[in-house]
């Protein structure tokens, strides 16, 4: 009997075969598997609700294209993954907007930061937080951006994140040195990002 580590999954479920007559037991598999984390990860970048239909989109996307899965090329999880990024990018233009929007209320300190005396220290505190990863993720491109939050917020190695946009692992490893080289040059304006995006 083959023993599989804690937090990985079984070969059938990193490169199942998606082919059968009957795909739902594996979809179903595969939604148990990482519907969650997925979820977590949209979450983050565009909010609850829209991450809740952006999951069953990507799942239904998946299902219809289930032929052009090649378990070869790689694993279910990152071709998951990118299915998600690309109907994720049909919100790119409105995050972008929140994002810049969500730094000029900061920065114009339009009342949400006001000190009533209701308010408390940690509000403030972690709606500048906020403003300032706003900013840095405002500023980045759509690919930059994608990138560093397929690591830091949903988790997947880089190589993952290479398979799941469609690109070469040694260019995800280099946009990843220039974001953390960008990051640090820019220490002033982004002291906390890296630290509220866990890279």
């Amino acid at each position: 009997m083959q023993v599989i580590p804690e937090g990985r999954e079984p070969d059938a479920l990193d490169r199942p075969d998606l082919g059968g007559p009957d795909p739902g037991p594996v979809f179903g598999r595969l939604f148990d598997a990482h519907a969650r984390s997925m979820h977590r990860y949209l979450a983050r970048r565009i909010g609850d609700e829209p991450a809740h239909d952006l999951v069953g989109e990507t799942f239904l996307v998946a299902l219809r294209r289930r032929d052009s899965y090649r378990p070869e090329l790689g694993t279910a999880r990152s071709w998951l993954y990118g299915i998600a990024t690309n109907l994720l990018r049909h919100h790119v233009r409105s995050e972008t907007r929140a994002l810049r929007a969500t730094a000029r209320l900061a920065r114009t300190g339009d009342g949400s930061t006001a000190g009533h005396d209701s308010r408390v220290a940690e509000q403030v505190d972690a709606q500048t937080r906020a403003a300032q990863l706003a900013g840095a993720l405002a500023k980045l491109s759509v690919a930059d951006r994608d990138t560093l939050l397929l690591v830091a917020w949903a988790g997947l190695e880089p190589s993952e994140v290479a398979e799941a946009l469609g690109v070469p692992p040694g260019t995800i490893r280099s946009r990843l040195h220039r974001l953390r080289r960008w990051l640090r040059a820019n220490a002033a304006e982004t002291a906390r990002t890296e630290e509220a995006i866990d890279l």
